[in-house]
């Protein structure tokens, strides 16, 4: 192995030279050791892909924060994976993920009230509960999978609550979202998507036929909206714009498939890895019990930081241009990898560190400073915030007991499986 401060020093991959484009390349872990160099030696790289035309990978902190917020010179419109996808593929999976100001911005204002921190800190009872039922649940098994047991729970009930949905539907519509959003991962879906012919499901979200049940349920929740019942805060897209738009059948089936899988996913894989960091640093569990307010959020922001569960969102360029003394040409596929930004020393002192009291802690996992940043944002935050109070009010220790095992994909870094022994206090 080469020598040089670019290494990683706890890498479950010292491979610097990992292929992104590969749905492989995470599931021992985040490859660290490729974004450092990368970072290092080529921060805007042309990358080979497999079945696919190649992209250019963006990797620095600075460099993703300039372009994330050029929605004119970088779509979002024509697919936000990796993945090569035609006209008639983005245009027919389309969510308000994948447009561009100004139709993103006037979809997004209709939502924003109901996810905004103030309206997301009405749940904090309700999540505390759960939680704290949750846990309760978890020391009476004494050894558990942390991740399903913690982790998918409180997400997955609470978007239940959120999205109108009666609770005994959210295990079935968590497990059609796993199928969507870990499309790569055998453990999820008998169709993976780079294993398995999914020519005939490339019009629907993730290529994945579990969108088919999805759509099915959202035409009866727009039943119920146009039968008009209140069905969380579902009728709050079916409004027209400021300018009279609607949204049309189809993107509303498209986002009711993105607020499943999306919305529980990348917080479920932010508390899994959370939980990993207070059984592997007891340390801090014993730093939260009796820690005020400022240091839970600062807390917060730094595991969300480490967990970093979203990789990556592509962009298109809408026309040649000229970027840090690359000739990025219209059409290109631009990667902004946000994990890479998540570990970048040059913005982030000690980056392979888990410090609570970082501040300011300028993380982007929730694509901060451009028009997509994630509308879940404070409702996260919440959820991974009481986590950490609630396991550090009621559990004495929490210790891995065996290999935890990650989520095949290059898109959700995440851990599926947690072995932890937990005891009271």
């Amino acid at each position: 192995m080469q020598s040089s401060s670019w290494r990683y020093p706890f890498s479950t991959s010292d491979d610097p030279h990992v292929d992104l484009s590969s749905q492989d390349a995470f599931s021992k872990g985040a490859p660290f050791a490729t974004f450092a160099r990368m970072r290092m030696e080529d921060p805007i790289a042309w990358c080979e892909e497999q079945n696919g035309r190649g992209f250019w990978s963006i990797t620095r902190h600075e460099d993703i924060r300039n372009l994330n917020r050029d929605p004119a010179t970088l779509s979002s419109a024509r697919g936000i994976r990796i993945e090569d996808q035609t006209e008639e593929e983005y245009e027919a999976r389309k969510t308000f993920q994948e447009t561009d100001p100004p139709k993103h911005t006037y979809f997004r204002m209709l939502l924003n009230e109901a996810f905004s921190r103030g309206s997301v800190a009405k749940f904090e009872d309700q999540i505390r509960t759960i939680t704290g039922e949750l846990i309760d649940r978890s020391l009476e098994l004494g050894e558990l999978d942390a991740t399903y047991e913690i982790a998918r729970q409180l997400p997955m009930r609470m978007l239940g609550q959120i999205l109108g949905v009666p609770e005994e539907d959210t295990g079935w519509l968590v497990e059609k979202g796993d199928a969507l959003i870990s499309n790569a991962d055998p453990d999820y879906t008998d169709h993976v998507v780079d294993k398995v012919d999914t020519e005939e499901y490339r019009l629907l979200p993730f290529r994945s036929p579990a969108a088919i049940e999805l759509f099915d349920y959202a035409n009866g929740l727009l039943q119920r909206i146009r039968d008009g019942e209140q069905v969380g805060v579902l009728n709050l897209i079916t409004q027209p714009t400021m300018d009279g738009k609607v949204m049309s059948d189809d993107e509303f089936r498209n986002f009711f498939c993105l607020a499943v899988a999306a919305g529980n996913d990348t917080t479920r894989f932010s508390i899994a890895a959370s939980l990993h960091a207070l059984a592997n640093q007891p340390d801090l569990l014993e730093r939260f019990r009796g820690a005020d307010q400022p240091l839970m959020q600062t807390a917060t922001d730094e595991l969300i930081r480490w967990a970093s569960p979203t990789t990556h969102f592509r962009r298109t360029a809408t026309k040649d241009f000229e970027y840090g003394g690359k000739q990025i040409k219209e059409g290109d596929k631009v990667v902004l990898w946000f994990l890479s930004a998540n570990r970048d020393e040059d913005v982030i002192e000690n980056p392979y560190k888990i410090d609570v009291e970082r501040k300011p802690n300028r993380f982007m996992s929730f694509g901060q400073g451009g028009p997509h940043v994630c509308l879940g944002m404070f409702l996260a935050k919440l959820e991974v915030r009481i986590v950490l109070e609630e396991m550090a009010r009621h559990v004495a220790t929490i210790e891995q007991t065996t290999q935890h095992d990650y989520l095949r994909s290059n898109f959700i870094l995440g851990i599926k499986r947690l072995p932890v022994r937990m005891t009271a206090r």
